[in-house]
């Protein structure tokens, strides 16, 4: 099976963005008053890949329903100010030369249910600029990130793609995508039943050597 395009997660995927996050989220916290709803980077892990305000309503559930998703807002302000200001040097290995070499054979893509700025933020930290042709993220479309593949998809005329990813939630995204998913399982979650499963990122280029993308 060959695709024309391959889109991409971010988290668990591409970079594992947890320890700065969950440092950006508790600066805020903590300015705020809310020191008891800090958390670990180890306690982001079950909530990585899942909607904003889904997130939301998991981290901050003990406060006033109206607050949680403003809260949470600023809270990934001040995370997108400390991964601006880091190095970021938290991309899996071999993550730009493999995603170089698949450009030669295929239109590159990010779907994420990140907030607007997040796939600006790695595409310049991990080099990676020029490399992708187009992202959407839950923060442009509001929609769940199966119907957003579908947006991107139509927006950029995608004949055909499989998505690359680490989670339930973006397996299932792909169902209601209807593109196979290729499953990432270095990453954050547990996945029975994807079309093709990598351990490494480069074992993509494996795959493209055998014809299956």
């Amino acid at each position: 099976m060959k695709f024309e395009s391959l889109i991409f997660d971010i988290d668990g995927t591409l970079w594992d963005s947890r320890e700065l996050v969950a440092s950006g989220y508790n600066e805020q916290l903590h300015k705020e008053g809310y020191d008891h709803l800090c958390i670990t980077a180890e306690g982001l892990k079950a909530l990585f890949g899942k909607p904003i305000t889904e997130i939301a309503e998991i981290m901050f559930s003990t406060i006033p329903e109206g607050e949680r998703y403003p809260l949470l807002r600023r809270c990934m302000e001040r995370e997108q100010s400390r991964l601006r200001a880091d190095p970021c040097d938290i991309g899996y290995p071999r993550v730009k030369e493999t995603l170089l070499e698949l450009k030669k054979k295929h239109r590159l893509f990010i779907v994420s249910n990140c907030e607007i700025g997040y796939p600006e933020i790695l595409i310049e930290k991990l080099g990676l600029e020029g490399v992708f042709e187009d992202h959407m993220c839950f923060g442009d479309t509001g929609k769940p990130k199966g119907e957003t593949i579908r947006m991107l998809m139509e927006r950029n005329h995608v004949e055909s793609a499989a998505y690359v990813g680490d989670t339930q939630g973006d397996y299932e995204a792909t169902v209601v995508a209807g593109v196979p998913f290729i499953y990432c399982a270095y990453g954050f979650g547990q996945v029975e039943k994807p079309w093709k499963t990598i351990q490494k990122f480069e074992e993509l280029l494996t795959l493209q050597e055998n014809q299956s993308l």
